[in-house]
């Protein structure tokens, strides 16, 4: 799963990396994003530009908001299947902007070791995602999940599964507000190539929501 992620990356930079679109000049450096947040995302609705989507999808027929709490990953395989994403792969796809995630790597019976995983060249990415419109009377929401995927080689080392990491080159038709059909979009849902990616062992202060600072990305000896 992806249940940490940063975007530390100066503005100046992130606009650069993502020209394409419109990002805001002010966004403060984040070190551990949590679900329930917002994050920042670029929807495929037209607009071209980065907004703030809570982070954890809320369905539109769903009942409670809580449930969002349950979502904030979507498992590649079955997008095309599952009641509470197949009609947002179909038509509510977003980019998430991040640059470097965090994962808990098994040692023994007990213990798990946070690692800090990004792209070997430092630069900043995009997670797939889907997103999600929910309405009522008194509240409106815009919320967002991260598709996950089977891990590449390097991923293996430390977890079962990895969020997807889409190409800049698939970024267009991720985001085309057309309806897509699975088959058309399958073939996007594949792991990052691990030799474009790096990791190591980082604090523990990460496990931790209220801790927010560089300290947090810091290698450490495992």
């Amino acid at each position: 799963m992806c249940g940490r992620f940063t975007l530390a990356t100066n503005t100046q930079k992130l606009a650069e990396a993502f020209a394409e679109f419109e990002v805001p000049a002010d966004l403060p450096p984040r070190y551990n994003v949590a679900p329930s947040q917002p994050v920042a995302v670029v929807a495929n609705n037209g607009q071209h530009k980065v907004e703030f989507f809570q982070w954890g999808l809320i369905p539109s027929w769903a009942k409670d908001p809580k449930i969002g709490n349950q979502m904030i990953n979507a498992r590649a395989e079955t997008l095309a299947e599952k009641a509470s994403f197949k009609n947002a792969y179909k038509r509510r796809r977003c980019l998430v902007l991040a640059d470097g995630f965090y994962e808990w790597k098994k040692e023994g019976d007990n213990t798990k070791t946070p690692v800090y995983i990004r792209l070997a060249s430092g630069e900043p990415f995009a997670f797939g995602g889907l997103w999600e419109m929910w309405q009522t009377a008194e509240d409106f929401i815009l919320s967002c999940t991260i598709i996950t995927t089977s891990p590449n080689e390097l991923m293996a080392q430390i977890h079962n599964r990895m969020p997807l990491i889409l190409p800049r080159e698939a970024y267009e038709q991720w985001l085309d507000p057309a309806e897509r059909t699975p088959d058309q979009l399958n073939s996007l849902l594949k792991p990052y190539p691990a030799e474009l990616m790096t990791a190591y062992p980082v604090s523990r202060l990460v496990n931790s929501p209220k801790n927010d600072s560089p300290a947090l990305i810091e290698p450490v000896d495992s």
